[in-house]
């Protein structure tokens, strides 16, 4: 069995894209209209994890409830300082920045996207 995508919904998709797609990467597969929203699936770089944004006809003015289940999505970085340049660039700004996790040099940070989903943000260490 495999994991094929993730979906979250969005109240805002041209953030959304400009967010999945700049800052972290991702790549526009296709999307799909259903009767109520439309659906973008983003690749990551390897082609091995999808993300489904849904976009609803009928969005909440203030956006989505996030719930207190779920924690974050995560992303592999190889420069935990080139990463902050591009972050600083587009505008955005750490929600924790960048730490050591676990004294051996890996380190973690978190964003968040445009509707609040945590994001974290790891550059390993390789020995």
């Amino acid at each position: 069995m495999k994991l094929l995508h993730t979906m979250i919904r969005v109240k805002d998709i041209e953030k959304s894209l400009k967010f999945y797609i700049e800052l972290l990467n991702m790549k526009l597969d296709h999307k799909k209209r259903l009767d109520d929203c439309w659906l973008y699936f983003l690749n990551d770089e390897d082609g091995t994890t999808q993300l489904e944004l849904t976009a609803n006809d009928e969005t909440p003015e203030n956006g989505y409830e996030l719930g207190s289940g779920f924690g974050h999505l995560a992303f592999s970085v190889e420069s935990m300082d080139k990463f902050s340049e591009k972050l600083n660039s587009l505008g955005y700004r750490y929600l924790y920045e960048p730490f050591d996790l676990n004294g051996k040099g890996s380190k973690i940070a978190f964003v968040q996207d445009p509707d609040g989903y945590e994001i974290e943000i790891i550059e390993k260490v390789v020995w």
